[in-house]
């Protein structure tokens, strides 16, 4: 009887104990800051997106981002994650946490900070045209009247093809492509007139491709800023990340990377 009793009391206490811990581990779990983001960093991104984030031709994930990414996650003791999404459907995978962050040569718009964190800005980024080398009919947005032009959706660039003011340039259609490369590729393939996008991606492709690509360099819509962003109820791992960003600026190794990818240091000093 004895025995019976002890052995009751240890079971309460071993129940008692798996209860205490499940709560703990529910509250973080419900914690914007808590236990999803305790261990890995699971960064999401459009991997076909150079020089930003793309797949070699080891099929490994690199980039100028991937390269910020590993280095602030060294710096922050954390393993990082790199996982493929479809970029349309970004805010999605960012809010119900199947990422943790999207870094990625994403613009900090007015409209996405209603749904997100934004690191600081650390780079710009203007959309120009891009057209077929040769061609000299397209100068300026004006001159995109009646063409057929190509965008990535859920892009910057889509943001303002959409808008009211590009509507009255007249464009004959506005084709909308999974990423920039497939882009590119109809820009080649004559499918198209023009490609309307970022510039440092273009500019990448245009090196890879210089007897094919130029670039009209004349700014379209506003001028846009690069920054990471967090889901709206992870201050914390927002703050964290800063920190070792500002780290990184202050003793040069962003500017490094920045040189290893685009040849000179082009990220925003201040």
């Amino acid at each position: 009887m004895k025995a019976k009793k002890w052995l009751a009391l240890g079971l309460a206490a071993v129940m008692t104990m798996a209860l205490v811990t499940g709560c703990g581990s529910n509250a973080a779990k419900d914690s914007g800051s808590g236990a999803k983001d305790s261990g890995k960093i699971i960064v999401g991104l459009d991997d076909n997106f150079p020089p930003m984030g793309f797949k070699d031709e080891n099929n490994e994930i690199t980039g100028f981002d991937v390269d910020l990414a590993k280095e602030a996650s060294k710096r922050l003791g954390r393993e990082v994650e790199f996982k493929a999404i479809d970029w349309s459907s970004k805010e999605a995978e960012l809010k119900s946490g199947r990422v943790n962050v999207l870094w990625n040569g994403l613009d900090i718009t007015e409209k996405r900070k209603e749904n997100m964190l934004f690191s600081d800005p650390y780079m710009d980024n203007r959309q120009i045209i891009f057209v077929k080398k040769g061609r000299t009919d397209i100068q300026d947005e004006s001159s995109l009247k009646g063409k057929n032009v190509g965008t990535q959706s859920a892009s910057t660039a889509e943001e303002y093809l959409d808008g009211d003011v590009f509507k009255k340039v007249g464009a004959k259609e506005i084709k909308k492509y999974p990423d920039f490369v497939n882009a590119f590729m109809d820009l080649e393939n004559g499918r198209i007139d023009a490609v309307i996008g970022d510039e440092i991606v273009g500019r990448y492709y245009m090196s890879k491709h210089p007897d094919s690509i130029e670039a009209v360099d004349v700014a379209v819509g506003p001028v846009s800023q690069f920054g990471i962003a967090f889901a709206k109820d992870n201050q914390q791992l927002r703050d964290e990340v800063q920190k070792v960003l500002d780290e990184m600026k202050a003793d040069g190794t962003i500017a490094k990377i920045s040189e290893k990818w685009f040849g000179k240091d082009i990220t925003i000093q201040k």
